[in-house]
């Protein structure tokens, strides 16, 4: 039976963080689904379509990840793909307090699932796709801060107005 893990959010945009967790995953699972959560009430930066498209760019050598998109709970998108593991990075203890919850949320609604909490590498730590935004938002330098895959792809489509899906 194949190990398959989901490694699920917004990725408003895919930061540097994000994929050096995919990496790691990628490395202990058969099978990595990086999906993007579509969010109605929320304003984007990028289309769901664009960020999908950034982070196939970005994982393109990795051969066992796949990038997919979903609109609901995450544990019902796990049970349509047959995976048992979701893949969560945690930078902080507050943060790892929040996922836990959550942990134990799908676990109620999917009981074969199983949380893997993967530490943040310390050079990550800092970079969230809330900063990326902010400081894309004031025109700062954020080519360390996204993979070099679709650094140039990025600043060209955020010259462009907001999206909202």
């Amino acid at each position: 039976m194949d190990r398959i893990a989901v490694f699920a959010g917004s990725f408003d945009p895919f930061t540097v963080a994000h994929l050096a967790l995919v990496k790691r995953a990628s490395a202990i699972f058969d099978r990595v689904f990086v999906v993007v959560g579509k969010n109605v009430l929320k304003r984007s930066l990028l289309t769901v379509e664009t960020r999908m498209r950034f982070i196939e760019k970005a994982t393109a050598n990795l051969k066992n990840v796949t990038v997919d998109s979903y609109d609901g709970l995450t544990v019902d998108y796990m049970k349509k793909t047959g995976a048992k593991f979701l893949v969560r990075g945690i930078r902080s203890a507050v943060e790892f307090e929040a996922e836990r919850g959550l942990a134990w949320n799908n676990q109620t609604l999917y009981p074969e699932a199983e949380t893997v909490f993967l530490q943040i590498e310390p050079q990550f730590a800092a970079i969230s796709s809330t900063a990326v935004r902010e400081i894309l938002h004031f025109g700062g330098d954020v080519s360390k801060m996204v993979p070099a895959e679709f650094y140039a792809d990025l600043i060209h489509e955020t010259e462009k107005p907001a999206c909202s899906d």
